[in-house]
């Protein structure tokens, strides 16, 4: 019931949690019996699994759809249950403002954005390319795309946060950019990149959207496309026609109207002057038609 009729962000945190919960269960029950299918074992270490993302680019040629997957996927139950309170603290923040097509083109838009940023990183920053491949997943950097939307769009927006009270969107915004910036080279660098490639996405989303441009509109036009090609279209209601088989009615033609008062008038008033001899063989004609017509 909470999924059907929860909103956008809801429905981001059930595809998370269940994106994890089910194939831990799943696989933990058939690790019981020694089976496996490490092509879907993302948590597996040095595995070359279908849905991670991969630091080696050749590998979006047999899994392009990794851009996407990634983005909802975890690590382990920490990195999924601080992801989903972001997640959830974004969401409700963005919502307050924007639309819930625009929050899940974003994240959409933000996932693959991060992830070719993080493809770029492993193979040009030499800190990071000496460390051979990796691979990542988590819905951070997406996260991180709607938080600093909207902290860019609404800054001053006050938060309270416990043992902190109320506190400006913008602070806790530098907050999360700052750390990534200290982090980026001392621990998870490729992921902590990831988050500062979606903070950049969410920043040039506002900026654009302010000049009348909606990035996330690309996706919600995908997504519209899809979902009308399986949706059964509206057969046409039947009209009948009724056909008027009974014989025409012949209906007498009105008779012009030659009768005039102002006729009338002059008639009487020559005979009242000059008597009816006095009038024309048309004008006794007329009185004759008019008295057989009474």
């Amino acid at each position: 019931m909470e999924y059907r009729m929860g909103g956008i962000t809801q429905r981001l945190i059930f595809w998370n949690v269940g994106l994890f919960v089910v194939p831990m269960v799943v696989f933990s029950i058939l690790a019981l019996f020694n089976v496996g299918f490490p092509p879907l074992q993302w948590y597996l270490p040095n595995n070359e699994d279908w849905i991670s993302l991969s630091s080696n680019p050749a590998d979006l040629l047999w899994k392009p759809w990794s851009l996407i997957t990634y983005a909802f996927l975890h690590g382990g139950f920490l990195h999924l249950f601080f992801n989903m309170v972001m997640l959830f603290a974004a969401g409700r923040f963005f919502l307050t403002f924007f639309t819930q097509k625009q929050m899940f083109g974003l994240y959409m838009l933000a996932a693959i954005f991060s992830g070719l940023v993080f493809i770029l990183s492993y193979n040009t920053l030499p800190l990071l390319s000496a460390r051979g491949q990796s691979n990542m997943v988590g819905a951070s950097a997406a996260i991180m795309a709607v938080l600093i939307a909207v902290a860019v769009y609404a800054p001053y927006y006050n938060v309270r946060l416990l043992l902190l009270g109320n506190v400006k969107l913008w602070h806790i915004a530098a907050f999360f950019i700052i750390s990534d910036l200290i982090m980026a080279s001392v621990e998870n660098e490729g992921g902590h990149i990831a988050h500062l490639a979606g903070s950049l996405l969410g920043y040039l989303y506002i900026v654009l959207l302010k000049n009348g441009t909606d990035l996330s509109k690309g996706v919600s036009g995908i997504i519209d496309f899809f979902s009308n090609l399986f949706k059964p279209r509206k057969a046409k209601p039947f009209t009948k026609v009724h056909r008027n088989t009974a014989p025409p009615v012949n209906r007498p033609s009105p008779k012009p109207k030659d009768i005039t008062q102002k006729q009338i008038d002059d008639i009487l008033d020559k005979i009242s002057k000059s008597g009816y001899d006095s009038l024309t063989k048309e004008e006794k004609e007329f009185l004759f038609r008019l008295e057989n017509n009474k």
